[in-house]
């Protein structure tokens, strides 16, 4: 399959940064900001058996800045970004505030994708072609990654809104290069049945039909009956596939259509920008558990209600017991009739 046309170029400080598709050159006199020295670690908390990663350089991170600084902009004269390119389609960069760096003692990597270069908007507004080329980019990082040596998992994520967290507007996601398994990819492949069990769970969905949003294309979307999050949604690809990797170019621009459908629902729902998180699960890098691993996506909306947002507080964040306000089948049928 052939790779997406890609540009590389290094910074002075030894980051990449990767533009996908057509783009102009920097500006005369661009020079790159370079990543601030930090402490870099993986502490293993033996209560919990799972990595807590500090990254202290990162409390300086650049935090919702105006417009006019937006870091993740083209370039302009008089003002340089983190893209090297005064115009340009999607970019990818090594984060300058990253919460792992290769070769040091936490190791891993972490990398920003810049979806376009308008700051307007989001993943929900993108154009179809963009969507295609963002499709494409997953796929080039997930395979660059995933085949490093030391990486053992390649989480591809979006944080939207201010209430997650975000610290820039402009429409990017990230992804994490982590060193192991997460606790949660681990818990989800850590099964005894043979198969896959998420097959049977689709499945199960599309037989009940009651909590499918979209079923076409080969894509699935549902609530799940088990949904910790008012409005959480899966969407999957009806057959197993253990990895974006694994689809054709047709199959991935259906997921990401059907993600952005699911996007632009969550926007229509209670009239406002709905602030959520994203979170890709692939297969573990180096072919690691082809038959459990299938590809989906989790959507974890924050908003309960309108101008009410869903707190993790004791039970969630204590016990790690979700508590949903709602049911998962009423949650489905305010989300199908919010679907263009």
């Amino acid at each position: 399959m052939p790779r997406p046309v890609r540009t590389e170029i290094i910074q002075p400080d030894g980051r990449h940064v990767y533009l996908y598709g057509d783009f102009a050159p920097a500006p005369d006199g661009y020079q790159a900001p370079s990543m601030p020295t930090g402490v870099y670690q993986r502490r293993w908390n033996p209560l919990r058996r799972e990595w807590v990663l500090v990254a202290a350089s990162r409390q300086a991170r650049t935090f919702l800045p105006e417009r006019v600084d937006c870091p993740l902009c083209a370039s302009r004269a008089g003002h340089s970004t983190e893209i090297p390119a005064s115009r340009f389609d999607a970019a990818v960069f090594e984060n300058r505030f990253p919460a792992m760096v290769p070769a040091r003692p936490a190791g891993g990597s972490c990398e920003v994708v810049v979806y376009t270069d308008e700051h307007e908007g989001s993943f929900a507004t993108l154009s179809a072609s963009r969507l295609a080329r963002l499709a494409e980019v997953w796929s080039d990082r997930y395979r660059e990654l995933a085949a490093r040596r030391g990486v053992r998992y390649v989480f591809i994520f979006e944080n939207r809104g201010e209430q997650v967290g975000v610290t820039l507007h402009h429409p990017h996601g990230q992804i994490y290069a982590y060193p192991f398994v997460p606790p949660v990819v681990a818990t989800e492949l850590r099964r005894r049945s043979a198969g896959c069990l998420l097959c049977r769970l689709i499945e199960d969905e599309r037989k009940g039909r009651r909590r499918v949003l979209i079923d076409e294309g080969g894509i699935v979307a549902y609530v799940p009956g088990y949904a910790r999050w008012a409005y959480e949604v899966h969407v999957t690809t009806k057959s197993h596939r253990p990895a974006l990797t694994a689809l054709t170019p047709s199959n991935r621009e259906a997921l990401l259509t059907a993600m952005q459908r699911i996007a632009r629902a969550y926007d229509r729902l209670f009239d406002v920008t709905m602030p959520y998180m994203m979170a890709m699960h692939q297969a573990p890098a180096g072919g690691l558990a082809p038959g459990q691993a299938h590809l989906h996506v989790e959507f974890y909306p924050i908003l309960r209600d309108r101008g009410k947002l869903k707190y993790l507080a004791g039970s969630e964040s204590g016990a790690g017991v979700f508590i949903n306000d709602t049911l998962a089948e009423e949650s489905a049928d305010r989300l199908r009739a919010a679907l263009e």
